[in-house]
């Protein structure tokens, strides 16, 4: 397994690493069985960097990877990183209701989740949004404090803008930024990547293939479950996904010219953007792990990078990539 260092402070990880999400929520329903069997598989194959949330499935997603460690060797239970967002606060009926970054909050989350996840110590810990109401100064130094007690090893923080991060890394060292990058979603590139390089701060790249609308495996007829959040999606809808679909098609003619998927091809961008970018793949199955795995033998030269970039613009993408309100919580974006 390639590997790469997160930042000038963060720890060296898998060059690719498992977001688990979808494993408990949002993507509709989920196969635990497969759930596990998948962690397992990408653990054997030597991806060290698991990525969650304490409130992806209410506290599922991280009892699932308890489990998953739990019942892996001794040897892949050693060299698994986990990343932990916080401070989403939700409802009953699964809605969310805003953010909590005041310090007393960040010390609960991270009780909850040292809980959950069985360990006593995460390795990266980072509110999943700004709290506008808590100084992030405020927020860090929590986290910060966690870390001189030891319940976390690095800190990190989660689609923030380049004037917030300087401000963050100013209180103390911050090991990368979990924010949206993929051949749709290149809002980064102007100032927010310039300053965490500038900072020698690192990104984990999620979203890389746009939530599968760039993966080749979405049709234009694919109807969408109730419980799965891409229905309401600006990207996902009518006029929309015909463009961005017509986009993965141009996409698709790179690909079978080099003898790949779409999906590998687009992982493989990423990849090339920066040995300081740590890719997210969210494979859910087994297949689809093996699939994103096969991209970190996909090289591309300039000319293959040219010609991506002529297929899909950086900004070529029809529609947001989060329904107002959800936009309205990025910091990143504003």
């Amino acid at each position: 397994m390639q590997t790469r260092t997160l930042g000038a402070t963060g720890p060296q990880t898998s060059a690719l690493g498992l977001g688990c999400m979808g494993m408990s929520a949002l993507y509709g329903d989920s196969d635990r069985a497969e759930s596990l069997a998948t962690v397992h598989a990408a653990l054997d194959a030597g991806v060290t960097l698991l990525d969650t949330g304490d409130f992806y499935g209410m506290g599922h997603n991280e009892l699932l990877i308890n489990e998953a460690l739990r019942t892996a060797p001794a040897a892949a239970r050693e060299a698994a990183r986990i990343s932990v967002k916080f401070g989403a606060l939700r409802t009953v009926e699964g809605g969310f209701t805003g953010y909590d970054g005041r310090p007393a909050a960040v010390k609960n989350f991270a009780a909850y989740s040292l809980q959950r996840l069985g360990t006593d110590h995460i390795d990266i810990y980072r509110i999943a949004r700004l709290d506008p109401g808590v100084p992030v100064e405020e927020t860090v130094g929590a986290i910060a404090e966690l870390v001189e007690a030891g319940h976390v090893r690095h800190i990190g923080l989660s689609e923030v803008g380049a004037e917030t991060l300087r401000r963050a890394a100013a209180v103390a060292p911050i090991s990368d930024l979990q924010i949206e990058y993929s051949l749709l979603s290149r809002g980064l590139e102007d100032a927010i990547l310039p300053t965490a390089r500038e900072l020698g701060i690192g990104i984990t790249a999620y979203g890389v293939l746009s939530r599968g609308l760039i993966s080749g495996h979405f049709s234009r007829d694919r109807k969408l479950a109730a419980n799965d959040f891409r229905g309401r999606s600006p990207r996902f809808q009518g006029e929309n996904l015909a463009r961005n679909l017509d986009l993965v098609d141009a996409l698709r003619k790179i690909a079978e010219q080099k003898g790949v998927s779409v999906a590998q091809i687009a992982i493989a961008w990423a990849l090339a953007q920066g040995e300081d970018i740590v890719p997210l793949v969210g494979a859910r199955r087994r297949d689809r792990l093996s699939e994103a795995l096969g991209a970190l033998d996909v090289t591309l030269d300039a000319e293959d990078l040219a010609a991506i970039e002529r297929a899909v613009p950086a900004d070529a993408a029809a529609g947001a990539r989060y329904p107002s309100e959800q936009m309205a919580h990025l910091d990143s974006e504003r």
